[in-house]
């Protein structure tokens, strides 16, 4: 039996990166996976590689940052499944680069409804359903830049330390309930979006500069999320734990 047999796991920002590598190793250790984002395409095949390898999940397109949206994710596993024991709250992405008194309005709100809006409405969703249970899992994906400094990442990194903030929060909220909370701080681990930031010069150097002298993969990022997602774990929660490669020690 895997880690997380028998379990109901739903899963957001599932078409790529971190959140399709979760998807298929959560699947692979037992659980039922709700595979949630905004790309169908990507996200439908997400499901399908899960499935071809014998795994089983569902996909449900989803806008975190869209109350509707969340509820009905939540709903779909739920209905599909009869329940929800793990939630992983991953989706998100960097926005504009650059100073800050030369970003948008338009890109804060962006960046903060789809990186911080979206955990607290997966939470907020998500866990009376756990209560109803008698306890779950929540993973958040938070990252090194909220941890520390980045230049020309400024909204990203107030959005990220915000769930930071926001994990540990609920974590003391919801612990004497057997709802247990961390987050994943990922670094350095060559997904779409530090493809897209590695094409601004001056953050690649920072971006690439790890102890370890590699970038990650998303799959060593999922491992640690399926750490915090198993029972593994069942004495751990308000945790922040870096997947860097020693970046955030350095």
């Amino acid at each position: 039996m895997g880690k997380l047999y028998g379990k109901v796991a739903v899963i957001t920002g599932g078409s790529s990166g971190i959140g399709r590598a979760s998807a298929s190793l959560f699947a692979g250790e037992g659980a039922k996976v709700v595979v949630a984002a905004r790309g169908t395409e990507n996200g439908e095949e997400t499901v399908r590689m899960i499935r071809e390898a014998g795994g089983e999940a569902v996909f449900v397109k989803t806008d975190v940052s869209k109350a509707a949206d969340v509820k009905s994710m939540i709903k779909i596993a739920i209905d599909n499944y009869g329940q929800l024991d793990i939630l992983f709250n991953n989706a998100g992405f960097e926005g504009e680069l650059g100073y800050l008194h030369e970003l948008t309005e338009e890109n804060w709100d962006r960046v903060i409804d789809g990186n911080l809006k979206g955990v607290f409405l997966g939470m907020k969703y998500g866990i009376p359903e756990m209560l109803k249970r008698g306890g779950g899992v929540i993973v958040n994906t938070a990252s090194t830049a909220g941890l520390g400094d980045h230049a020309y990442m400024s909204v990203y990194c107030a959005s990220k330390g915000g769930v930071i903030r926001l994990t540990m929060t609920a974590a003391l909220e919801y612990a004497s309930q057997n709802i247990r909370i961390n987050c994943i701080c990922p670094g350095g681990i060559l997904t779409p979006m530090v493809e897209r930031i590695s094409l601004d010069e001056e953050v690649c150097k920072r971006a690439r500069w790890l102890p370890i002298g590699r970038l990650g993969t998303p799959e060593e990022a999922a491992q640690a999320a399926l750490f915090l997602a198993s029972g593994e774990s069942s004495f751990i929660t308000g945790v922040c734990l870096p997947v860097d490669g020693g970046f955030a020690a350095a």
